[in-house]
């Protein structure tokens, strides 16, 4: 299966998710060729763990290359 060209979601909905989505926080997503045949997205959540999430709660965004880097920095560092 194709990796998507997106790495990066958006969230625009914590429905039913209060504690462990956070509107408007840029998630990286986690490649799941399985969930993605449901709709699902795997990332890690704000319970640090990944799950999966229906993509309906988010919005798939791309960045430039140093953007990236410092998103993926920021992961490294915490």
């Amino acid at each position: 299966m194709k990796r998507p060209s997106k790495q990066f979601a958006l969230c625009i909905d914590n429905t039913g998710y209060k504690a462990s989505l956070i509107p408007g926080k840029v998630y990286r997503l986690m490649p799941d060729a399985k969930a993605a045949k449901d709709d699902f997205v795997r990332i890690v959540d704000e319970s640090g763990e990944d799950y999966l999430h229906h993509k309906s709660h988010f919005v798939f965004v791309d960045f430039p290359p140093s953007v990236k880097r410092q998103i993926l920095a920021l992961e490294v560092a915490s």
